[in-house]
Parts: structure tokens; sequence; C-alpha cells
């Protein structure tokens, strides 16, 4: 298991006022890859060859399939939202290192579908609150870190963009811990900093009393400016509009939309340009052109910056017959060469964007840590 004490040390940073700092623009694509990271085997059903229904050899459609392995060989997918964690209390046993096929991931199917990092849901079931919600995604959180340590020859644990770029450099699947759901925080923000010390990267505000369908109440307000002081992804994911539109006027880091079920609004995207954050569009669209549509809306509108994909297998979402599991990313990212998307589009969509966010609130976080201690504000009866 990686050890917590590996994330990378505050910098000193003579900061001013925050509104007029600018994140450095990094592109982890140009970091060596390894070459055994996460390439498919040729043919076979879970390669995408004619036993699985694929494209006929030497066809253009195989071509552009070649072509798609090709490039996630060295820009794998970040998926941005995986159910795996919680799909894995759900069955009595099982095996994600040889194959698993009572699930829609296993390791062998994420090197298929050139899958290099993953963003692990600590959302769980039944939607509890306070204490039982705490308790429930702590469990969960123990069961990925422990799962992560079990499979050290797929799977490493990351904390940082760095440690993200390192474990695909080793030919690693990078596990990232989040989303949290809101509400596990228990209206604390000494829980979201023991989160944070877990391991946590990323939680989804909605569903709490402080994200309201008429925005952010004060105190919601002052949990996006923690976790942007602790470099913990603000994820807008199911929030309503005006939570969103508000959280991205109040963020400093960029922000990110993993699992929204429904399109999110183009006002929306415009701010998110703003905030040079991402939306992640999921892969449960009725065909594969259909979720290609989607992502050529959001790169249309929001910017090829701000475009990044989510799988969102084992969450109980259904998926289209050609998105059936992880292995089958090559047949989208095959669909978006043929619509002529630039190969640098493809590149930040899959990898770029992802490990850039990350970079990005890791920055905003040591330039804020230099100027403020934590908070301790507290939940208010306004904020109810």
């Amino acid at each position: 298991m990686a050890d917590l004490q590996n994330d990378p040390p505050a910098e000193s940073i003579a900061v001013g006022d925050l509104d007029d700092v600018a994140p450095p623009r990094r592109d982890p694509s140009t970091e060596p890859a390894d070459p055994t990271a996460a390439g498919p085997a040729a043919g076979g059903p879970a390669a995408g060859g004619p036993a699985a229904g694929g494209p006929a050899a030497g066809s253009p459609a195989a071509r552009s399939l070649e072509r798609a392995r090709e490039l996630l060989a060295a820009h794998p997918i970040a998926d941005g939202c995986s159910g795996l964690g919680l799909a894995l209390r759900e069955i009595p046993s099982y095996d994600i290192e040889d194959g698993e096929r009572m699930l829609e991931t296993d390791i062998p199917r994420l090197r298929d579908g050139g899958v290099g990092a993953q963003f692990w849901s600590l959302h769980v079931r039944g939607e509890p609150t306070g204490d039982r919600a705490v308790t429930a995604t702590l469990e969960q959180l123990d069961l990925v870190r422990a799962l992560v340590a079990e499979c050290p020859d797929g799977l490493r644990l990351a904390l940082s963009a760095g440690d993200l770029a390192d474990a695909r450099n080793c030919g690693r699947i990078a596990a990232l811990l989040g989303p949290v759901a809101g509400p596990a925080l228990g209206d604390s923000l000494a829980t979201l900093r023991a989160y944070h010390a877990l391991g946590v990267r990323s939680v989804t505000l909605a569903g709490t009393r402080w994200t309201q369908r008429t925005g952010l109440t004060p105190f919601g307000q002052e949990v996006v400016r923690e976790m942007n002081r602790l470099g913990v992804l603000v994820d807008l994911s199911g929030c309503t509009l005006e939570t969103m539109r508000r959280a991205l006027v109040v963020a400093k880091a960029p922000v990110v939309i993993s699992h929204h079920p429904e399109p999110v609004p183009d006002d929306v995207l415009r701010q998110l340009r703003a905030n040079c954050g991402v939306c992640m569009v999921a892969c449960t669209g009725t065909s594969i052109r259909e979720t290609a549509d989607r992502l050529d809306h959001v790169r249309e509108t929001a910017g090829p910056q701000s475009v990044a994909l989510t799988g969102a297998y084992d969450t109980g979402s259904p998926h289209a017959p050609g998105l059936a599991d992880v292995s089958c990313f090559p047949r989208l990212i095959a669909e978006l060469l043929d619509r002529d998307w630039p190969q640098s589009d493809i590149e930040a969509l899959t990898w770029t964007n992802v490990s850039r966010v990350l970079r990005d609130a890791e920055f905003v976080s040591r330039a804020i840590q230099a100027r403020r201690p934590p908070s301790t504000a507290r939940p208010t009866p306004q904020d109810g």
C-alpha cells in the first residue's frame, strides 16, 4: 500500500490575492510512458476482434480500432468514476487479478480497455446520513485500500498527479480515492480533513443541507474553500444548477462533474471552461454514437481542455452493447477518430485533462496554505 506520506511537500509560495493565481499549465502527456502500460492483447473477444462481433480485419473500422489502441497505449484513460468498490461488497468472492465476469471491471479488462487510472467511488447504498454515512464510507474506503494493496502488480494507490504519472510509467493502473458523498462529511470540516488524510481526493457536494435549490449556503461555501485548501476536488455531480453556478464562482481551483445524471446545461459548461474544470461524460448512452455525440457537444461548448470520460461501470447504470465493460473504451475512441477528432484532443480527453486538474488543485492548495490556516467554521442554524 502506498504511504500517505508520499504527498509532495508544500512549496513556499509568495501569494497575493488568489484571484490572481493562475495554476501552471503542465502537459503530463509529455512524460515518458512505459510501453507495457495497459496495452490490449490482439484479437480475442476482450480485444474486440471478430469473435466479439468486432470489425473485419483490414476494414476501415478495424484500422480505426487499431489506431485507438495504439493511442491509448501512450495516453491511457483516466476514468472519472468506478463503482467497483461497492460492487465487490455485494458478491461472495471475486478475483479481479485474473478476471471476474460477475463484474464489469477487472484488471485484465482494464488493460484491454487502455485504462490507466480510475476514481473509485466511495458513495454507499441507501443514502445514509449522519454517523451512519461516515461509518459506511470509512468501511468502503478501507475495502478499496485493502484491495489495492492486495493487487500490487496491477493497481497502485495515487494521492497526487505525480503518483498518477508514476503508476502509468510503471505499468500499473492508478487508483484514486473518491468521490465521497457530501452527506458523509457529517457537516464537519474536521471530517473532511480526516478523509483527506486517508487519501480521499474528491467529494461530491450533492445531497447535503448546505447545497440547496437556491445554491450554496454560507457553510457550503466554506466547505468549497476548505476543499480548495486541502487539494480535494470539488465534484458537482448531482447538484442543482444554482449550486453548480455558485460553486463555480466560489471555487479557486478547477472543479469536476464526474457522473451527473443529466446533460449539463450550456451556461454551466461555459462557466466550467472559465474555471478550467472538467465535465466527464458517462458511457451510458444507448449506443457508442450517442455517447460520442455527448462528447462532441461538451468539447464544442466547454472546449477540448474541459472534457473527460467516466465509464460508470459497476455502478448499476445501463451501458450500450458496444460499451458493456471497461475493455470497450477503444471502440469509443475509434468512433471519435472516425469523427476526425485531432489526436491532441483525444489525448486531452483520455488523460491530460484529468491529470492537469489534479495538478492545478495541488497548486492552488499550496498557494492557499501559504497564507491561511485550516478553517474552524461550523454549521449555523441558517445553514440548515
